[in-house]
């Protein structure tokens, strides 16, 4: 019995639906146009028409985050390709599960500088986990396997496919064949953690007497949530999180001690800094947490597990390194630690649990609610979390507003903090909500940026209308760029050089103008009734305009090249 035959355009479809893809962000144009002609006449997979490819890499982020499933972009060549650039870096330093389509000049024309021609392999080669140059459109279906499983498996990153126009030509057709499994010879991610490292984890835990867990991204996208809980509630050891991996065990749970790092907690980076032992799992040591490598706590032994074995020693030398899955490692862990003969030195730990308490009594995120009336930032963000009970999904951009939202709204389940934690990308905020309420229409997906973000990608409340994308957007209205003008003020002498914002719209005006709903907030007492007010709210996008406190700083702040507990807590006072 003969196979069916499909064109290029056609392969790429059927592939994609056996690769169980439900939406494509995108944009059409010129080399594209053959597959999307294909994509019009199936029902399956629904095209999600952006305002701007930036926005369509966003919002395949938001919604791989939020699903844990690849997220799928389509981009026509030339500018629409580079267009993805910024978004295909942020996937990359966020580890996030993402494969670009992008349109190619036809393979007789690649070289010769042709109409919308750009080497997008090229072009984003630093940025990508791995890329793919189609040269035989019946190679297809094998490359967009390979592409979800590259993209998906050990650590997740972005995967290019470039697909010349005529690669998708619909007058040529070829027999139809997926492969069954997906192996590649150079690439092989690890999963069991070594035996030996396994062991010797195991005994520096159970015999620390100072234990700090220190979690990141790898927790939230591994779906390791419930091991890790139970791993620190059977060792009762206080757990920390960075910036990515908030919501990776709840932001209630009593052994929490909040987000370590440069905004992180008082209590957080104090345990860090005298712990004895540190177990970081899918953690990567990034600057924002460690500050100075040179006075990063010194006296702990260090266990650092990891899926990447690049990442492990990479700025801080671990003393015991496993490289493995973490879903795996922790079995092992728990394991390990069931069947140890060895007991955990409980005086230790009651000693280490009343250091922390004390730290945490100082209440580093306490904050003056009296001194005038304006509106802190920090109290939208609890009007916000109370307006939801802490159960929305929360998108954020990238400023102060991004800090507050990550200090102030504890996040109880993974996969609810959506953010750019490493390019710090703004713009990402809008989209990237969007990617997540397509993916979860009957939850809250929240989005919270500042009145700098919000322009970067303003345009796709447009695209919000036109597919009825019912996001919460918060805006944190401070008239300037908050975080710059806060360095500047700390670091260059209250010189605001480009950071106020002199010529901002009337954003109600603006919303309403795309179809939308506008709320303006002037005052602390209309701010608890206005957010309720939005989130009651279910089939439409509400724009809240609130008017913030300009001069507000976020802290605490560590120190420019100080450790990791050498921080401000409020200004002119230090830790």
């Amino acid at each position: 019995m003969s196979k069916q035959e499909y064109n290029g355009s056609e392969l790429v479809v059927q592939a994609l639906k056996e690769l169980k893809v439900k939406y494509i962000f995108g944009y059409p144009g010129g080399s594209v146009l053959d597959l999307y002609d294909a994509l019009f006449q199936q029902d399956d997979i629904e095209h999600i028409l952006v305002r701007h490819e930036q926005a369509a890499t966003h919002m395949a982020d938001g919604y791989a985050r939020a699903t844990g499933n690849v997220g799928v972009v389509l981009a026509t060549s030339g500018p629409g390709a580079t267009n993805c650039i910024t978004g295909i870096a942020t996937a990359y330093m966020d580890s996030i599960p993402m494969v670009v389509l992008s349109g190619q000049v036809p393979t007789n024309l690649i070289g010769d500088d042709a109409f919308q021609e750009t080497d997008i392999v090229g072009c984003s080669r630093p940025v990508v986990k791995h890329s793919f140059n189609c040269r035989s459109a019946k190679e297809i279906p094998t490359i967009l396997a390979k592409a979800f499983y590259i993209a998906s498996t050990g650590r997740p990153g972005p995967v290019v496919v470039e697909l010349p126009k005529d690669m998708l030509n619909p007058a040529i057709k070829f027999e139809y064949e997926f492969p069954q499994t997906t192996e590649l010879r150079t690439y092989s991610p690890n999963t069991k953690g070594h035996s030996k490292q396994i062991r010797k984890a195991v005994t520096t835990i159970l015999e620390a007497k100072k234990l700090v867990i220190y979690s990141g991204g790898g927790i939230v996208i591994s779906n390791t949530s419930e091991q890790l809980t139970h791993l620190v509630e059977s060792l009762n050891a206080p757990i920390t999180n960075t910036l990515m991996g908030l919501g990776g065990i709840s932001g209630v749970h009593p052994n929490f001690v909040g987000m370590l790092g440069m905004h992180g907690t008082l209590e957080a980076n104090k345990a860090m800094a005298n712990a004895d032992v540190i177990l970081a799992l899918g953690a990567r040591f990034d600057d924002r947490v460690t500050n100075n490598v040179k006075k990063f706590c010194p006296n702990a032994t260090i266990v650092h597990v990891d899926v990447d074995p690049t990442s492990i020693s990479k700025t801080i030398k671990a003393h015991i390194p496993v490289v493995g899955c973490l879903a795996t490692v922790l079995e092992q862990l728990q394991a390990g630690i069931d069947k140890s003969p060895i007991k955990i030195d409980r005086s230790a730990q009651e000693d280490w649990w009343r250091q922390i308490i004390s730290w945490r009594e100082q209440k580093c995120l306490s904050y003056n609610t009296t001194e005038d009336e304006k509106i802190k930032p920090q109290a939208v963000i609890e009007a916000v979390y109370k307006a939801t009970n802490g159960d929305a999904y929360v998108s954020s951009d990238v400023g102060q507003h991004q800090m507050f939202a990550a200090q102030y709204y504890p996040f109880k389940h993974p996969r609810q903090w959506i953010n750019s934690g490493g390019l710090g990308t703004m713009g990402f905020g809008l989209p990237a909500a969007m990617g997540v309420k397509l993916a979860f229409p009957d939850k809250e997906s929240v989005c919270i940026t500042g009145d700098g973000s919000i322009q970067m990608n303003i345009q796709e409340l447009s695209t919000c209308l036109q597919y009825n994308l019912a996001v919460k957007v918060v805006s944190l209205n401070n008239r300037s760029l908050g975080m710059v003008r806060q360095w500047q003020d700390m670091v260059y002498g209250g010189r605001h050089s480009s950071s106020y914002m002199d010529s901002l719209p009337d954003f109600i005006k603006l919303v309403e103008s795309y179809g939308h709903v506008g709320i303006q907030v002037n005052t602390l007492d209309e701010l608890q009734p206005a957010i309720d007010k939005a989130m009651s709210i279910t089939d439409r996008l509400v724009f809240l305009d609130i008017n913030v406190d300009e001069k507000e700083h976020v802290y605490p702040m560590q120190i420019k090249l100080g450790g990791i507990d050498e921080m401000w807590l409020r200004k002119g006072v230090k830790a």
